[in-house]
C-alpha cells in the first residue's frame, strides 16, 4: 500500500481532523461557527477551507501536479491573508498534514516503501508550503496597495472639498532627455 492508496483509504478520517487542527488557529466562538455552519453562503470562510484542503488532499492522494492545487491554495491564502496571519501562521496548515498523515502511517504499521513514499510526499508539502508562501505575499502587497489607494483617494477627496486641491495642467518640467514638458498647476 501506498502513501496515496493510505490517502484515499483514510481520506474522511484525515479531512476531518485536519479541518479541526486548522480552526484551532482560530478563536474559539469563531472556531465553534465554523465547524456548525460549513453552508457556502452562510460561512463562506469555512467553506472555502474545507473546500481548499479538499482539493490539496484529493490532488496530492492523487499524485497530481502541484500546479493544479494553485485554485485551492488560492481560497485558503486569500482568507489567511485578509485575516492578517503572520506569514508562517499562514502556510501552517501543510505542517499540521504532516503530522496528521505520520500518525496514520503508525496507525497502519508503517512497512513496506512506505519510508520512500513518505520522504517524497513530504517533499511535496514542502513545495506547496513555499507555494503558499508566495500566494500569501502577492495576497498581502495587492491588500497594501488597496489600502494605499484608498488613502490617496480620501486625501485627495478632503483636498478638494477644503479647496486646496492643486490640478496639474501645465509647468515646465524636463524629462529624463531634458526636453521641456509644459505642466501648470492651477488651485480650485
Amino acid at each position: 500500500m501506498s502513501i496515496e492508496d493510505l490517502l484515499l483509504k483514510k481520506k474522511s478520517v484525515i479531512l476531518d481532523e485536519w479541518f479541526d487542527r486548522i480552526l484551532k488557529n482560530y478563536p474559539l466562538e469563531a472556531s465553534k461557527f465554523f465547524k456548525k455552519e460549513i453552508d457556502r453562503f452562510r460561512n463562506p470562510v469555512a467553506y472555502q477551507i474545507t473546500h481548499g484542503i479538499e482539493g490539496i488532499y484529493d490532488a496530492l492522494a492523487g499524485c497530481k501536479d502541484l500546479e493544479e492545487i494553485q485554485p485551492f491554495l488560492d481560497e485558503i491564502i486569500r482568507i489567511r491573508a485578509v485575516q492578517e496571519y503572520a506569514p508562517s501562521e499562514a502556510v501552517s496548515f501543510f505542517i499540521l498534514l504532516k503530522g496528521l498523515v505520520r500518525e496514520e502511517l503508525k496507525k497502519e504499521g508503517a512497512k513496506g516503501s512506505w519510508p520512500d513514499d513518505m520522504v517524497h510526499f513530504e517533499s511535496k508539502l514542502d513545495r506547496l508550503t513555499l507555494m503558499s508562501f508566495d500566494v500569501y505575499m502577492k495576497c498581502r502587497e495587492k491588500l497594501f496597495e488597496l489600502k494605499v489607494n484608498d488613502v490617496k483617494n480620501r486625501v485627495s477627496g478632503l483636498l478638494r472639498m477644503s479647496g486646496l486641491a492643486v490640478e496639474l495642467e501645465e509647468t515646465n518640467f524636463k524629462d529624463s532627455e531634458g526636453k521641456n514638458d509644459e505642466v501648470r498647476g492651477t488651485s480650485k
